[in-house]
């Protein structure tokens, strides 16, 4: 299901972007926060995101803690109790957020031309779709990056099916967990912890794309 949906987020999101010349040294892991787990129905309620800069040099990848994004959409209806119960953001605080359209737009200026990643990346690229046409705004035109497929592949533990097995199989602490921030950290440094590995098949951002394309084959 997830590897059919994000065929379709790249669609949207330009397939042509996928094919560029250029090679991104500047990453930017992702995670959402919505009313629900479908991309079709549900309501975006926040989005975060970190950049990972990669050395054109020495190959290095790093977790950039000054470049980051974070915003709450503002909702004429805040979500039922038991969903402010898993991300905690709360009536008041989804009601008195920023303007919708203001927030995907500063998204949008932030991301530039960077790569999206995240674990995933089909939901939270759906979700960020959506909210962008239900908003009459056009939508990004950048590569998207599921590393799931990525973890299979490099990450050394055949249990593991959900974030926070890798998660707890790296020991990566997350400090609040299904809190939008704080779950783009944590999957960042879960990419740090899968980049020595993949360094060494590819030093390219096409070829990691092709690496996920590749062990998006692989059963889980």
């Amino acid at each position: 299901m997830f590897d059919s949906l994000l065929r379709s987020c790249r669609a949207w999101f330009g397939g042509e972007a996928a094919r560029r010349a250029s090679v991104p040294d500047r990453w930017l892991m992702v995670d959402v926060e919505t009313t629900g787990l479908n991309p079709a129905k549900d309501r975006l309620l926040a989005i975060a995101a970190v950049a990972l800069n990669r050395d054109p040099l020495t190959n290095n990848l790093r977790v950039a803690l000054g470049d980051s994004f974070e915003a709450v959409l503002r909702q004429t209806q805040p979500s039922d109790k038991s969903n402010i119960l898993i991300h905690h953001i709360g009536a008041q605080a989804q009601t008195e957020g920023e303007a919708p359209e203001a927030a995907l737009e500063r998204f949008r200026t932030w991301v530039g031309t960077s790569p999206l990643l995240a674990y995933h990346a089909a939901f939270d690229a759906g979700m960020i779709h959506r909210a962008y046409r239900s908003h009459d705004l056009s939508p990004l035109n950048v590569d998207w990056l599921d590393i799931e497929p990525l973890a299979r592949l490099f990450g050394g533990n055949s249990r593991a099916k959900a974030l926070d097995d890798w998660l707890a199989h790296f020991h990566i602490e997350c400090v609040v967990r299904h809190q939008a921030a704080s779950d783009a950290f944590a999957t960042a440094e879960l990419l740090l912890r899968l980049w020595p590995a993949m360094r060494q098949e590819t030093q390219t951002w096409r070829g990691v794309t092709r690496l996920a394309r590749g062990a998006a084959w692989i059963p889980s």
